[in-house]
């Protein structure tokens, strides 16, 4: 649900010789410097929880808490109490007070990842912490102030959000102060080598065995692979690799199964993915004419809005 994250980070953790990574680097080193509030975007797996705490880590907070918590992870009825606090008695079950993350993230920093997934509800009481620097319990009648730094996350565009109305312009200009957006995988394929290699010493570290090598072809097999998932799917494989590979070097046989499912399961398009896009082309084939694109979908234009708002679509 949260988590504190007490382990140092810098810049140099986030790995890569790609002109991407090296760019990253240097902006998470300027950056870390300034206790601003930041928006990460990226790709699942991409390492955003890496950036933030880089951010915290290398920066005038590091003596203070680093808190993280995922939005999407969480009901929300129960984020708001784990965010926010609540007084004893303020809901059923709730015995003793509870200061919540944001207090106690005071003087350091707070990661909200996936904040794109944050509930109407919940944007506006964060907006209202970021504009007055208080916190105000739930069951509470008076606020409590806060020092506090946050870093959202999100792998959604919270621009198009904005536009379609999902998420709250003056919030994301709260969070926004600055973008920093981490590129995917495919996008410096050039620090596959690099990576996977860091991630085989890791594994053989933690399972106490020999560190194992890759061979040329299995190499080139990685960095064909569009990779999804990203940093985190690589680090799945190369311990899958490790545990399940016979030898001490990884051949192309020892990724062949999870790759090639991999790529089937990518090139499958998902039921979401067929809906948004005949939404789309009905769009493109009425002229962008609401009322025509909802006939042609056999559905009234009440529907299409909810539909063009649920799949972030704008036309």
């Amino acid at each position: 649900m949260a988590l504190e994250m007490e382990q140092a980070s810098t810049p140099e953790q986030f790995v890569g010789r790609s002109a991407c990574a090296v760019r990253l680097r240097a902006k998470l080193a300027r950056l870390s410097k300034f206790p601003v509030n930041i928006l990460l975007q990226g790709e699942t797996g991409t390492g955003k929880e890496l950036a933030a705490r880089i951010l915290h880590f290398s920066g005038p907070r590091r003596a203070g808490p680093f808190i993280g918590v995922n939005c999407a992870a969480v009901h929300e009825s129960l984020l708001e109490s784990e965010l926010f606090g609540h007084e004893a008695g303020a809901f059923t079950g709730a015995r003793r007070a509870s200061p919540g993350l944001l207090r106690a993230a005071n003087h350091g920093t707070i990661l909200l990842d996936e904040v794109g997934d944050m509930g109407p509800s919940l944007q506006s009481k964060l907006l209202r912490v970021l504009e007055d620097r208080a916190v105000l319990p739930v069951g509470a009648t008076r606020s409590i102030p806060v020092d506090i730094r946050v870093i959202a996350a999100t792998h959604r565009d919270l621009a198009q959000a904005v536009r379609s109305g999902a998420f709250r312009s003056d919030l994301y200009y709260r969070l926004n102060v600055v973008t920093l957006t981490l590129p995917a995988l495919r996008q410096r394929r050039e620090d596959i080598p690099l990576l996977a290699a860091g991630m085989l010493h890791q594994v053989a570290r933690l399972l106490d065995m020999p560190v194992k090598s890759i061979s040329p072809q299995a190499e080139h097999m990685l960095m064909e692979y569009d990779w999804p998932g990203n940093v985190r799917e690589l680090g799945n494989v190369m311990q899958r690799a490790c545990v399940l590979g016979r030898g001490q070097v990884i051949e192309p046989a020892d990724l062949r199964d999870y790759l090639m499912e991999g790529a089937r399961v990518e090139q499958f398009a998902t039921l979401d993915d067929m809906v948004s896009q005949h939404i789309h082309d009905a769009l493109a084939k009425s002229g962008g004419v609401r009322v025509e694109a909802a006939r042609m979908l056999g559905i009234n234009r009440k529907r299409l809005w909810r539909m063009m708002n649920h799949y972030k679509i704008s036309h």
